[in-house]
């Protein structure tokens, strides 16, 4: 079971957080979150005018193994409006554009959707109960 908590985070409002969500998912083959303004497709959704998050920004799929990967993907625009980090305890990347990375399982961790234009942010945790 891979867990996700998402929250909407601005400094501009001194500090205000919109609304914390969740979602989950089994670790099954073929079994997907995806983050982003398109409620349509995302179980977790940003605000709609934050358009440095894409329609359909984050995806974690389960793979065949069970394991869980993360995506950020490729969005409509060449050149992205906010940057993506993974923290896993000590451990922290950035995580390319269009490009994939393999969680850990049993891992717990976050991910953080940052605008390059403004101080707001997208937090994602995350939790893969084995």
């Amino acid at each position: 079971m891979l867990e996700l908590t998402m929250a909407a985070v601005s400094s501009e409002e001194a500090g205000a957080t919109a609304g914390m969500t969740m979602a989950e998912a089994p670790s099954e083959p073929g079994a997907a979150l995806r983050v982003g303004r398109d409620g349509a497709v995302c179980r977790l959704v940003t605000p709609e005018d934050w358009l440095f998050v894409s329609r359909v920004h984050l995806e974690f799929l389960c793979g065949p193994d069970g394991g869980w990967q993360l995506s950020w993907l490729h969005g409509s625009q060449p050149d992205p409006s906010s940057e993506v980090r993974l923290t896993i305890g000590e451990y922290a990347q950035t995580v390319p554009y269009g490009g994939s990375v393999r969680l850990p399982r049993g891992a717990s961790g976050e991910v953080v959707i940052q605008d390059r234009t403004a101080p707001r942010s997208v937090n994602v945790g995350f939790y893969h109960e084995v």
